[in-house]
């Protein structure tokens, strides 16, 4: 990725396409991990070389990712291929949401405010919290007794 200086602050600029054509992004979620790569095209939409609609089950996930698209104005414009690792089907459907806007980012620049009026350039930093010791979760505590 090619960086630019800005003071003593390095802000990285998207690649353009790479040889065969593809503009790229990663997107993260929680435990999950999505890279995503869209081209002009009929609007093919492949996750893990399987049809969107056969990977993700759930039409809340489906629809977050094609808000993407719609919001855009890119739908059946682009075609995307997602790589999903990790986590479960709400947190890769969140990251292929991030890597999706992303990587029209980097297609088109002038996509830029229509993504981050709708907070899709935003990476979402929540995780689980960890198990503390002493304690039965990550902040219930064990029973109090008196006696």
């Amino acid at each position: 990725m090619t960086t630019m200086t800005i003071g003593t602050t390095k802000a990285s600029l998207p690649k353009g396409p790479d040889q065969r054509g593809w503009y790229w992004g990663t997107g993260r979620r929680k435990t999950a991990t999505a890279r995503v790569r869209v081209k002009p095209g009929t609007g093919e939409f492949l996750v893990n070389e399987r049809p969107m609609d056969e990977y993700f089950l759930e039409d809340r996930d489906r629809k977050a990712i094609l808000g993407v698209l719609d919001k855009t104005g890119q739908r059946n414009k682009m075609d995307v291929r997602a790589t999903c690792a990790g986590g479960g089907f709400t947190g890769q459907a969140g990251a292929v949401v991030m890597g999706l806007a992303r990587s029209l980012f980097a297609f088109d620049h002038g996509l830029e405010p229509a993504l981050r009026e709708h907070g899709l350039l935003t990476r979402d930093a929540r995780k689980v919290e960890r198990k503390k010791p002493g304690q039965a979760g990550a902040r219930r505590r064990f029973q109090f007794s008196k006696r």
